[in-house]
């Protein structure tokens, strides 16, 4: 049985990385930075799912990857496809030098805010329904 504590842990790790970089937003010129945490966000809450519904748990970055498995949950999750591609970049692009083009704006953090509350829409009920509403 899945211990609904642990479930409850990466939640609030997701909700953490999504409220920073919300917090941020109006004063920072870090848009690469605050784009990672809209990217750690939604992992976390995929991560999340995945744990809930006991599946394989992958120590991974990968958004694509990640949503594949929480395809098995729920096929219409796919809808989430374009979000992830979306924000999958950000975990590389913004921590590391990388050598292809990449440009920040408020623009990007803007829309990478708008997929992370996409993801999350989908994903937190979803949780909720596992555990009967026992979970937050």
């Amino acid at each position: 049985m899945v211990d609904s504590e642990i479930v409850n842990e990466w939640l609030q790790k997701a909700e953490d990385d999504y409220g920073f970089a919300c917090s941020v937003i109006e004063d920072s010129p870090f848009y690469a930075q605050i784009c990672f945490h809209f990217h750690q966000a939604a992992e976390k809450f995929l991560k999340a799912l995945i744990i809930a519904y006991d599946l394989e748990f992958k120590r991974i970055h990968d958004l694509q990857v990640l949503l594949k498995s929480s395809l098995l949950i729920n096929r219409e999750l796919e809808e989430l496809r374009e979000y992830c591609t979306f924000l999958n970049p950000f975990y590389i692009d913004a921590r590391y030098p990388v050598h292809w083009p990449t440009q920040y704006s408020k623009e990007t953090v803007v829309k990478a805010k708008d997929a992370v509350e996409k993801i999350r829409s989908r994903v937190v009920p979803l949780i909720d329904s596992c555990f009967s509403r026992a979970v937050r």
